[in-house]
Protein backbone atom coordinates (compact mmCIF):
# COMPACT_ATOMS: atom_id res chain seq x y z
CA UNK A 1 0.00 0.00 0.00
CA UNK A 2 1.45 3.43 -0.98
CA UNK A 3 2.60 5.66 1.84
CA UNK A 4 0.90 8.54 1.28
CA UNK A 5 -2.12 6.52 1.55
CA UNK A 6 -1.15 4.44 5.31
CA UNK A 7 -0.41 8.55 6.11
CA UNK A 8 -4.07 9.17 4.96
CA UNK A 9 -5.75 6.28 7.14
CA UNK A 10 -4.08 6.77 10.29
CA UNK A 11 -5.34 10.20 10.32
CA UNK A 12 -8.45 10.51 9.13
CA UNK A 13 -9.48 6.42 9.91
CA UNK A 14 -10.82 7.46 12.65
CA UNK A 15 -13.09 10.55 12.09
CA UNK A 16 -14.75 9.10 8.64
CA UNK A 17 -18.35 9.96 8.97
CA UNK A 18 -20.62 7.69 10.39
CA UNK A 19 -22.83 7.23 8.20
CA UNK A 20 -19.95 5.02 5.76
CA UNK A 21 -21.08 2.30 8.16
CA UNK A 22 -25.00 2.10 8.49
CA UNK A 23 -25.79 0.52 5.65
CA UNK A 24 -24.11 -2.56 4.58
CA UNK A 25 -22.20 -2.80 1.29
CA UNK A 26 -24.04 -5.59 0.18
CA UNK A 27 -27.11 -7.11 2.52
CA UNK A 28 -26.97 -10.79 2.87
CA UNK A 29 -30.57 -12.48 2.35
CA UNK A 30 -32.47 -14.89 5.40
CA UNK A 31 -31.08 -18.16 3.22
CA UNK A 32 -27.21 -16.73 3.18
CA UNK A 33 -27.22 -16.29 7.06
CA UNK A 34 -29.23 -19.94 8.03
CA UNK A 35 -28.41 -21.85 4.21
CA UNK A 36 -29.81 -24.89 6.06
CA UNK A 37 -32.77 -23.37 8.18
CA UNK A 38 -35.58 -25.83 9.16
CA UNK A 39 -38.44 -25.75 7.05
CA UNK A 40 -40.97 -26.26 9.59
CA UNK A 41 -39.48 -22.95 11.83
CA UNK A 42 -39.18 -20.59 8.66
CA UNK A 43 -43.18 -19.10 9.02
CA UNK A 44 -43.21 -18.69 12.75
CA UNK A 45 -39.15 -16.55 12.17
CA UNK A 46 -41.25 -14.27 9.20
CA UNK A 47 -44.23 -14.06 11.81
CA UNK A 48 -45.51 -11.11 13.49
CA UNK A 49 -45.15 -13.21 16.86
CA UNK A 50 -41.80 -14.68 15.71
CA UNK A 51 -39.82 -17.62 17.46
CA UNK A 52 -39.49 -18.66 20.35
CA UNK A 53 -37.99 -21.79 22.03
CA UNK A 54 -36.67 -22.32 25.83
CA UNK A 55 -33.41 -24.44 25.54
CA UNK A 56 -31.06 -26.93 27.72
CA UNK A 57 -28.89 -25.98 30.00
CA UNK A 58 -26.46 -27.40 31.51
CA UNK A 59 -23.59 -29.09 29.68
CA UNK A 60 -26.16 -28.96 26.84
CA UNK A 61 -26.39 -25.23 27.27
CA UNK A 62 -25.82 -23.46 23.95
CA UNK A 63 -25.62 -26.62 21.93
CA UNK A 64 -28.50 -26.37 19.62
CA UNK A 65 -28.82 -22.79 19.63
CA UNK A 66 -30.07 -21.21 16.16
CA UNK A 67 -27.03 -18.83 16.56
CA UNK A 68 -24.49 -21.41 16.32
CA UNK A 69 -26.44 -22.68 13.13
CA UNK A 70 -26.44 -19.17 11.26
CA UNK A 71 -23.44 -17.29 10.47
CA UNK A 72 -24.16 -14.28 12.70
CA UNK A 73 -21.65 -12.62 14.80
CA UNK A 74 -18.88 -15.02 16.30
CA UNK A 75 -19.20 -15.26 19.81
CA UNK A 76 -22.33 -13.77 20.04
CA UNK A 77 -23.88 -15.87 22.98
CA UNK A 78 -20.97 -16.43 24.90
CA UNK A 79 -22.24 -13.64 27.65
CA UNK A 80 -25.32 -15.16 28.35
CA UNK A 81 -23.85 -18.47 28.56
CA UNK A 82 -20.86 -17.21 30.66
CA UNK A 83 -23.31 -17.13 33.35
CA UNK A 84 -24.36 -20.32 33.85
CA UNK A 85 -28.03 -20.09 33.02
CA UNK A 86 -30.63 -22.20 34.76
CA UNK A 87 -33.08 -21.28 32.16
CA UNK A 88 -32.31 -19.88 28.04
CA UNK A 89 -35.04 -18.79 25.98
CA UNK A 90 -33.70 -18.07 22.21
CA UNK A 91 -35.82 -15.73 19.60
CA UNK A 92 -36.16 -14.98 15.88
CA UNK A 93 -37.63 -12.99 14.15
CA UNK A 94 -37.83 -11.10 10.62
CA UNK A 95 -39.19 -8.11 10.39
CA UNK A 96 -40.34 -7.08 6.78
CA UNK A 97 -39.22 -3.44 5.38
CA UNK A 98 -38.43 -3.24 1.61
CA UNK A 99 -34.65 -4.20 1.21
CA UNK A 100 -31.74 -1.46 2.04
CA UNK A 101 -34.77 1.26 3.91
CA UNK A 102 -33.46 0.78 7.19
CA UNK A 103 -30.10 1.00 8.16
CA UNK A 104 -27.96 0.60 11.43
CA UNK A 105 -28.76 4.01 12.42
CA UNK A 106 -32.49 3.98 12.30
CA UNK A 107 -32.04 0.57 14.47
CA UNK A 108 -29.71 2.54 17.07
CA UNK A 109 -32.22 5.52 17.13
CA UNK A 110 -35.18 3.32 17.84
CA UNK A 111 -33.49 0.85 20.50
CA UNK A 112 -32.61 4.71 22.24
CA UNK A 113 -36.29 6.06 22.70
CA UNK A 114 -36.25 3.88 26.17
CA UNK A 115 -39.60 5.62 27.74
CA UNK A 116 -41.17 3.71 24.90
CA UNK A 117 -40.59 0.30 26.94
CA UNK A 118 -43.43 1.75 29.47
CA UNK A 119 -47.11 1.07 28.90
CA UNK A 120 -46.22 -1.60 26.32
CA UNK A 121 -48.36 -4.48 27.33
CA UNK A 122 -48.94 -7.84 26.86
CA UNK A 123 -52.41 -10.21 26.72
CA UNK A 124 -53.00 -11.78 30.21
CA UNK A 125 -54.46 -15.07 30.12
CA UNK A 126 -54.65 -15.30 33.95
CA UNK A 127 -56.07 -11.49 34.10
CA UNK A 128 -57.82 -12.00 31.03
CA UNK A 129 -56.85 -8.10 30.07
CA UNK A 130 -54.24 -6.12 28.56
CA UNK A 131 -51.76 -6.03 30.86
CA UNK A 132 -48.79 -3.26 31.52
CA UNK A 133 -45.14 -5.31 31.76
CA UNK A 134 -43.44 -2.23 32.46
CA UNK A 135 -45.13 0.18 33.92
CA UNK A 136 -42.70 2.88 33.56
CA UNK A 137 -39.40 2.98 31.57
CA UNK A 138 -36.97 5.66 32.16
CA UNK A 139 -33.19 6.44 31.46
CA UNK A 140 -30.87 6.53 34.21
CA UNK A 141 -27.96 9.10 34.69
CA UNK A 142 -25.40 6.07 35.92
CA UNK A 143 -25.45 3.05 36.94
CA UNK A 144 -26.39 4.04 40.81
CA UNK A 145 -27.63 7.32 39.89
CA UNK A 146 -31.60 7.12 40.02
CA UNK A 147 -32.07 10.32 38.72
CA UNK A 148 -33.89 10.31 35.52
CA UNK A 149 -32.64 11.54 32.27
CA UNK A 150 -34.56 12.06 29.07
CA UNK A 151 -34.09 10.02 26.00
CA UNK A 152 -32.02 12.09 23.66
CA UNK A 153 -33.10 13.38 20.09
CA UNK A 154 -32.52 10.86 17.33
CA UNK A 155 -28.54 10.39 16.75
CA UNK A 156 -27.26 11.55 13.26
CA UNK A 157 -24.22 9.56 13.49
CA UNK A 158 -23.86 5.90 14.63
CA UNK A 159 -21.37 5.97 17.87
CA UNK A 160 -18.82 2.93 17.65
CA UNK A 161 -20.52 2.26 21.40
CA UNK A 162 -22.82 3.00 24.22
CA UNK A 163 -23.62 2.42 27.50
CA UNK A 164 -27.21 3.13 28.58
CA UNK A 165 -28.66 2.32 32.19
CA UNK A 166 -32.39 2.19 32.38
CA UNK A 167 -34.86 1.90 35.56
CA UNK A 168 -37.62 -0.65 34.53
CA UNK A 169 -40.76 -0.79 36.34
CA UNK A 170 -41.84 -4.31 35.96
CA UNK A 171 -45.59 -5.20 36.96
CA UNK A 172 -44.42 -8.50 38.82
CA UNK A 173 -41.08 -7.44 40.46
CA UNK A 174 -41.45 -3.53 41.15
CA UNK A 175 -38.80 -1.44 40.04
CA UNK A 176 -35.87 -3.07 38.15
CA UNK A 177 -32.43 -2.13 37.26
CA UNK A 178 -30.50 -2.72 33.50
CA UNK A 179 -27.53 -1.92 32.01
CA UNK A 180 -27.38 -2.04 28.20
CA UNK A 181 -24.06 -2.11 26.21
CA UNK A 182 -24.46 -1.11 22.48
CA UNK A 183 -22.28 -2.02 19.51
CA UNK A 184 -22.04 -2.31 15.85
CA UNK A 185 -19.87 -4.19 13.45
CA UNK A 186 -20.09 -2.53 10.05
CA UNK A 187 -22.93 -4.88 9.17
CA UNK A 188 -24.95 -5.76 12.65
CA UNK A 189 -25.79 -3.89 15.35
CA UNK A 190 -25.70 -5.81 19.08
CA UNK A 191 -27.10 -5.54 22.54
CA UNK A 192 -25.76 -6.59 25.38
CA UNK A 193 -28.65 -6.16 28.50
CA UNK A 194 -27.83 -7.19 32.16
CA UNK A 195 -29.55 -6.37 35.87
CA UNK A 196 -26.87 -4.03 37.44
CA UNK A 197 -28.70 -4.34 40.95
CA UNK A 198 -30.47 -7.53 42.76
CA UNK A 199 -33.81 -7.84 41.11
CA UNK A 200 -36.55 -8.67 44.77
CA UNK A 201 -39.48 -9.93 45.53
CA UNK A 202 -40.82 -8.70 48.78
CA UNK A 203 -37.27 -7.86 49.40
CA UNK A 204 -35.75 -11.04 48.67
CA UNK A 205 -33.60 -11.25 45.94
CA UNK A 206 -34.85 -13.62 43.61
CA UNK A 207 -32.42 -12.54 40.70
CA UNK A 208 -29.29 -11.53 41.71
CA UNK A 209 -26.81 -8.42 40.03
CA UNK A 210 -25.72 -9.71 36.45
CA UNK A 211 -27.70 -13.00 36.66
CA UNK A 212 -30.08 -12.22 34.09
CA UNK A 213 -28.22 -11.16 30.61
CA UNK A 214 -30.16 -11.02 27.21
CA UNK A 215 -28.01 -10.39 23.97
CA UNK A 216 -29.83 -9.31 20.95
CA UNK A 217 -28.69 -9.03 17.28
CA UNK A 218 -29.85 -6.62 14.69
CA UNK A 219 -28.82 -7.11 11.12
CA UNK A 220 -30.66 -5.18 7.75
CA UNK A 221 -30.84 -8.11 5.17
CA UNK A 222 -32.88 -8.36 1.70
CA UNK A 223 -36.23 -9.19 3.70
CA UNK A 224 -35.62 -6.66 6.31
CA UNK A 225 -34.56 -6.67 9.41
CA UNK A 226 -33.22 -9.90 11.20
CA UNK A 227 -33.41 -9.80 14.98
CA UNK A 228 -32.02 -12.63 16.88
CA UNK A 229 -31.89 -12.57 20.46
CA UNK A 230 -30.70 -15.15 23.88
CA UNK A 231 -31.52 -14.41 27.18
CA UNK A 232 -30.48 -16.35 30.11
CA UNK A 233 -31.34 -16.55 33.95
CA UNK A 234 -29.53 -17.72 37.04
CA UNK A 235 -31.51 -19.11 40.02
CA UNK A 236 -31.35 -20.94 42.41
CA UNK A 237 -33.27 -23.77 43.32
CA UNK A 238 -35.31 -22.40 45.89
CA UNK A 239 -36.76 -19.51 43.46
CA UNK A 240 -36.88 -21.49 40.17
CA UNK A 241 -40.08 -24.19 41.67
CA UNK A 242 -41.69 -20.77 42.89
CA UNK A 243 -41.78 -18.33 39.77
CA UNK A 244 -41.71 -19.91 36.43
CA UNK A 245 -38.59 -18.41 34.59
CA UNK A 246 -39.10 -20.18 30.81
CA UNK A 247 -42.53 -17.89 30.78
CA UNK A 248 -41.31 -15.14 32.94
CA UNK A 249 -38.22 -14.44 30.97
CA UNK A 250 -40.13 -15.24 27.19
CA UNK A 251 -43.15 -12.10 28.15
CA UNK A 252 -40.27 -9.97 28.59
CA UNK A 253 -38.14 -10.71 25.47
CA UNK A 254 -41.16 -10.38 23.67
CA UNK A 255 -42.06 -7.45 24.62
CA UNK A 256 -38.80 -6.30 24.47
CA UNK A 257 -38.32 -7.13 20.68
CA UNK A 258 -41.97 -5.90 20.05
CA UNK A 259 -40.47 -2.66 21.15
CA UNK A 260 -37.41 -2.47 18.83
CA UNK A 261 -39.28 -4.12 15.95
CA UNK A 262 -42.10 -0.95 16.00
CA UNK A 263 -39.30 1.55 17.12
CA UNK A 264 -37.52 0.83 14.02
CA UNK A 265 -41.04 1.17 12.27
CA UNK A 266 -42.31 3.74 14.15
CA UNK A 267 -45.49 2.51 15.63
CA UNK A 268 -46.98 0.60 18.88
CA UNK A 269 -48.42 -2.73 19.64
CA UNK A 270 -49.24 -5.09 22.26
CA UNK A 271 -47.75 -8.67 22.45
CA UNK A 272 -49.14 -11.60 24.18
CA UNK A 273 -47.88 -13.66 26.49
Amino acid sequence: MPLFLLVFIGIFGQSLPAQSVLVPSSLRSFDDIFPEFPGTLHAKVFSRAGYFNTQPTGEEAGSNLLARQGRLKPGLVDPVLEIGPRVLVESMRVVSYPAGNVSLLDIYNAIGRIRDLGGRTYRSHSRGSETPLFEEATRLGGPRNNSPVGDPEPALELPLSQTIYMRLRDTNFGNTFYRAEVGHDGRSLHLTMSNNRNITVMLFPAIREGMFVARMYFEPIAEGVLMYSLAGVGVSDFVSSRIHMPSAIEKRLSVIMGWAADGIAGGQSSEED
